[in-house]
């Protein structure tokens, strides 16, 4: 009953009202006094935090903490993808030249995605990767790759749920949700990195703003986790073949390798 009730309170909740009112009690002093059970509930990894479960004063505090230095080594293969999150790998596969994929039985277009038929055109016929965060992923974001940054652009407005039931009962979340999308050039190839929000508009921070990112460099956070969406150019990217769908994936993991 108390796990179905974080649920509701992390994922269902898209009202721009409501979201308001929980995101100002996850930032409350109020809210550590579920701080305990939240963590017991979603086997939060106390020894991999770079703070004692204690010393976080609200929820807030407590989704958007980081870990201790050296629990993320980042793959080291200069034509490695690591992976950016904490989550799991929901699904992989390749975009059609038509630039849509599928997941759950349910058609999405990465030029809804990405909003634009331009900026989805450099991915038709690439590969796609969708990493979920649950609750009690660590959320922060990294970047995948040592890049430029093409640009940043904000889509969508309100949030529906992307875990396994939202995916597959949901408005198309993933090209639908608010997304803030970072279009990065990898030594001439393109890649895409969208975050997808889960809950409201404000469950995605951005905290770089430079022109070039190194792989493994921390680049934003989730407040409330979410999905990441990469999207690559195609013949760009080779899946590692180790993979699975469905399996678990920590930040620095090699996910594929650019080619």
């Amino acid at each position: 009953m108390r796990r179905t009730l974080y649920r509701l309170f992390i994922e269902l909740t898209n009202g721009r009202f409501t979201s308001y009112i929980l995101r100002k009690f996850a930032q409350s002093r109020l809210s550590a006094l579920v701080i305990p059970s939240y963590a017991r509930v979603f086997h939060i990894q106390q020894d991999e935090m770079e703070n004692d479960l204690k010393s976080y004063r609200t929820l807030h505090e407590l989704f958007t903490r980081r870990l201790q230095a050296g629990k993320r080594p980042i793959d080291a293969g200069t034509d490695s993808v690591a992976s950016p999150v904490d989550g799991v790998l929901e699904d992989f596969g390749p975009i059609t030249e038509d630039k849509e994929f599928i997941i759950k039985g349910k058609r999405y277009s990465i030029v809804d995605m990405l909003g634009t038929e331009a900026t989805a055109e450099p991915y038709k016929g690439g590969t796609y990767m969708v990493l979920y965060l649950s609750p009690s992923h660590y959320h922060r974001i990294h970047s995948p790759v040592s890049a430029t940054v093409l640009k940043r652009f904000t889509l969508g407005r309100k949030s529906y749920p992307v875990n396994k039931l939202g995916l597959k009962y949901g408005k198309e979340p993933l090209s639908k949700n608010y997304r803030i999308v970072t279009e990065l050039d990898c030594e001439g190839k393109h890649v895409a990195m969208v975050k997808v929000g889960a809950m409201f508009v404000n469950s995605i921070e951005l905290l770089h703003e430079r022109e070039v990112v190194q792989k493994g460099e921390e680049i934003a956070y989730f407040t409330f986790g979410s999905t990441v969406v990469l999207l690559f150019e195609k013949g760009t990217a080779e899946v590692e073949m180790s993979l699975q769908k469905g399996q678990g994936i920590r930040v620095g993991e090699r996910l594929a390798r650019m080619v």
